[in-house]
């Protein structure tokens, strides 16, 4: 097999922007000479007064500045002040024939990145590709480690994000159930009802938002499936029309033969809708909204970017013409609560929920924008192969969710511990309780049967978890259902429930408690 040959490095290299302070035309043919004679591509911009300078300066889009140390109008001195204060990033070399020795030391110490005596030009194109190089090099150092400080914050307000989630289910939990006993108690026709159910549609919706934190957190309970964005995108299309309105073009492009992903449907189409919508925000006088699929490869560098593991993935990009975000926006647009939109017109959740979603399914997310000429979100995925998919028997049903068993209630919160008791004993079953792990073991040791542990996950001084070990080791026969505002590695990987185990997520209604446990005890041993 014959292989091409490598391109050379000159013609491979991209065109060194270059601004040239330099008043003498042999000087600045000099210059363009080595260069040409180096085989070095540029594209030369020659100034010769402050006003010219200045106005390149704020124009941006150039790589190196080369500069005279003494000029008619002003000095070298100050066109490098005027250039650490606007790019200070950017290499600055003297190319000057009356920079002395001192004077050299002198620059250096402003700030200069090099100096280069015309005495010795041969000296120029070495130091200025040496200065191109390690200015790539400190960039691209500089951009893994605001990427790494991005990632260590996001998993700090990650951890947060989860306990202010964890701590309102707990809330909702017995708003919630205290709903559902008053309408039991006051009939459909009282005049309250109204009013309750209303409290009832409330604490519903902040339990939403107390999902999109868990999203965000990773937290959140989840059925991954294989599938193919471009089937999901197909069962959207139509509401995405209805969704950002006639005054935008929306345009899908669906890649060819392209991989599948395992990936909870639900929240795919949740991060679509959120970019979508954000997308429509962005465009408020009309523009173009282009949804794109496509199979990509990540190697070793690129993986390691982004904290993922190299190989095939699926891309899905999204890109409006909309009015883009400044870099301080892009700094800050995946941590929760965070929005440019007006009060009331937005949680400042649905970056966040898109972000901890690509996280949860192990992808990664990124985002480029221009002010003023939109945003790209590229979303990446790892491909999976389709597997045959393992036969399961439907379980019927509990016949009845009311029992005579008797339940161990383990919970730290007295009001959802209290509605725990009140709802299992509306249903029938005998109840005990205790609001930590060491109670619960006395009650385990004094009391008779005990059929099955009702437990939180997250308690202080003894897990339910650990408790639910000690418990089953001196009652082997009794089984075991968690309660939780969010996934644990101990009940979940990743976000999926794990053979065996039975949870219960809060925030929950009574009749879905009753359900569940009365599920549990019809299971098998």
């Amino acid at each position: 097999m014959n292989t091409p040959p490598e391109p050379s490095e000159s013609s491979s290299r991209k065109a060194i922007r270059l601004i040239h302070l330099e008043d003498d035309k042999t000087d600045a043919e000099l210059l363009r000479a080595l260069f040409e004679e180096a085989h070095v591509p540029c594209e030369i911009r020659r100034v010769q007064s402050r006003e010219e300078y200045q106005s390149l300066l704020n124009a941006g889009g150039f790589d190196l500045i080369i500069s005279d140390y003494t000029l008619p109008s002003f000095d070298g001195a100050s066109a490098l002040r005027m250039a650490l204060e606007t790019h200070p990033d950017i290499p600055f070399l003297y190319f000057s024939g009356t920079i002395g020795e001192d004077g050299a030391v002198q620059a250096l110490l402003a700030g200069a990145t090099d100096y280069v005596l015309k005495s010795n030009p041969k000296r120029l194109i070495p130091a200025v590709l040496k200065a191109i190089k390690e200015a790539k090099e400190k960039s691209e150092k500089k951009q893994l480690e605001q990427q790494f400080l991005q990632s260590q914050k996001m998993e700090a307000v990650g951890r947060l994000a989860g306990g202010v989630a964890h701590d309102f289910n707990n809330l909702l939990t017995a708003i919630l159930g205290n709903c559902e006993f008053a309408l039991q108690a006051l009939g459909d026709n009282h005049p309250a009802c109204k009013d309750i159910e209303e409290i009832r549609k409330s604490a519903r919706r902040a339990a939403d938002l107390t999902r999109q934190l868990l999203a965000f957190s990773r937290k959140q309970i989840i059925e991954p499936k294989i599938l193919s964005l471009n089937t999901v995108l197909i069962g959207l299309e139509k509401l995405l029309h209805r969704l950002i309105g006639e005054d935008i073009d929306l345009e899908i492009v669906k890649g060819k033969n392209l991989g599948l992903i395992k990936a909870d449907a639900g929240q795919i189409e949740q991060i679509i809708m959120n970019l979508a919508i954000n997308a429509r925000d962005a465009m408020t006088q009309g523009g173009k909204l282009v949804i794109e699929t496509s199979n990509s490869y990540l190697d070793q560098s690129q993986s390691g970017t982004f904290h993922v593991t190299p190989g095939f993935y699926v891309t899905l990009t999204v890109t409006d013409t909309g009015c883009g975000m400044s870099k301080d926006i892009l700094t800050h647009m995946f941590e929760p609560f965070f929005t440019t939109k007006e009060t009331g017109k937005g949680t400042g959740l649905g970056l966040s929920t898109v972000y901890g979603i690509v996280k949860q399914s192990a992808g990664y997310i990124w985002a480029n924008s221009v002010l003023g000429e939109g945003t790209t979100f590229t979303l990446s995925f790892p491909q999976v192969q389709e597997t045959s998919p393992t036969p399961k028997k439907d379980s019927e049903p509990p016949r009845s969710i009311k029992g005579e068993e008797t339940v161990l209630v383990v919970e730290d919160e007295e009001i959802v511990r209290f509605l725990i008791r009140r709802a299992l004993t509306l249903y029938g079953y005998s109840v005990l309780e205790a609001p930590n792990g060491e109670e619960a073991l006395k009650i385990c040791r004094e009391q008779g049967p005990i059929h099955i542990l009702v437990t939180d996950m997250v308690m202080p001084h003894m897990s339910g978890s650990n408790l639910a070990k000690e418990v089953t080791q001196m009652r082997p026969q009794t089984k075991v259902l968690y309660l939780s505002g969010y996934s644990d590695s101990v009940v979940t990987q990743d976000g999926v429930i794990r053979e065996g185990i039975h949870f219960l997520q809060k925030p929950f209604t009574p009749d879905a408690l009753a359900k569940k446990v009365r599920e549990v005890l019809e299971s098998p041993s």
